[in-house]
């Protein structure tokens, strides 16, 4: 017989059920999103490495910075520094089985973060760019990580970093490096990739199982289809050869779509994942307690504007050469959006291979 107080015990047991399940539903949220954290820090300890403490970005200080600003900018808390410009150096690395493990550099870009205006800037420096730095004579630009690399394995980065600082007289406040093979796997944890491939491309490599065979058009990239986009230079079936300033164009799309996903994911089992890639094909001097700020607040960090600086380039045998004023003109835009207003006494063609900028004299 259904009597009020039969109703009144059966609303109390579902209540204690829908409360036992709730709780347990919490407890497993509150676990996993714990869990995360624990994932989150540990692939932080693996990216970060031994980095040190926070320091001022040297990209922070301006012309006219007083002595005190600089001691105030050493104690900055975390969520002032990741306020402040920042500018980088990306390189892309080719560890995968049968590259040979030369540790060469097939991308490399410099590039300037301003989160206070939610815009960066990048320049894709062409693998074989001709640079002539003085004491370590004339090389490729992929040439010079490998070179530190062998010198000393645990001060490459340091060592790498400094040198494009000087040599661009472009303060660089730190250096990510990516394996290949990761943003192969990164693409497919995010769920590939859609991007517009600007030609057809062939080209098979037995040696380290290389088989890119691409048609011209829009399309969604798998990882190992987006790997095949940014590598192609070359054919050996019949296509064209890539020039490096369409390779650099292909990069920054893939780069562009990985960023716009990374910021746009919601739950914790897709970020599980990518932490994991993330700690096995990431190396980074970012300082840990910086590197967590910018890893949770990757949202606030994404920029709404990405400036691709171009560098028009030609080929002299066995370099590429690019244009002075391009080249002047991007560096220029790196420094303006980290905040560097100081004019640079740099005459590039002592340490680059360039077109020279046409002679104002010869236009009269």
């Amino acid at each position: 017989m259904n009597t009020p107080e039969n109703k009144r015990t059966w609303v109390r047991k579902t209540l204690k059920y829908a409360g036992i399940v709730v709780g347990a539903l919490v407890v497993i949220v509150g676990s996993y999103a714990g869990y995360l954290v624990y994932k989150a820090n540990h692939t932080i300890n693996l990216m970060a490495g031994d980095a040190p403490a926070p320091s001022p970005s040297p990209s922070a200080f301006v012309s006219g910075t007083s002595d005190e600003q600089r001691i105030d900018a050493d104690y900055a808390s975390d969520s002032e520094l990741i306020k402040k410009p920042v500018t980088f150096l990306l390189a892309g690395i080719d560890f995968r089985e049968g590259s040979g493990g030369t540790l060469n550099t097939d991308v490399l870009m410099l590039g300037s973060l301003n989160p206070q205006t939610n815009s960066a800037s990048l320049i894709s420096l062409p693998r074989d760019l001709q640079l002539k730095p003085e004491d370590l004579g004339t090389h490729k630009a992929n040439y010079y990580y490998a070179y530190f690399y062998n010198k000393d394995k645990d001060t490459a980065m340091e060592n790498t970093k400094e040198f494009y600082s000087d040599l661009f007289d472009f303060p660089i406040d730190y250096m990510i490096m990516i394996n290949f093979d990761g943003l192969r796997k990164l693409v497919d944890a995010v769920g590939g990739v859609d991007v517009d491939v600007d030609m057809d491309m062939r080209y098979v490599d037995n040696a380290d199982g290389t088989n890119i065979d691409l048609k011209k058009g829009y399309q969604h990239l798998d990882g190992a289809k987006a790997l095949d986009f940014v590598r192609y230079r070359k054919s050996n079936r019949g296509t064209a050869e890539s020039s490096d300033i369409a390779r650099n164009a292909r990069q920054q799309q893939v780069l562009s779509q990985l960023t716009d996903k990374l910021a746009s994911f919601q739950g914790v089992l897709q970020w599980g994942k990518v932490l994991d890639l993330l700690g096995k094909n990431v190396q980074t001097d970012i300082p840990k307690s910086i590197l967590r700020d910018y890893i949770y607040n990757v949202k606030e960090m994404k920029p709404d504007t990405l400036n691709v600086l171009p560098l028009e380039s030609r080929w002299e045998s066995p370099y590429i050469i690019v244009k002075e004023d391009d080249l002047e003109q991007a560096l220029d835009a790196l420094r303006a959006e980290a905040g560097i207003h100081e004019p640079s006494d740099l005459k590039l063609a002592d340490v680059v291979g360039l077109d020279p900028s046409p002679d104002p004299d010869d236009a009269r």
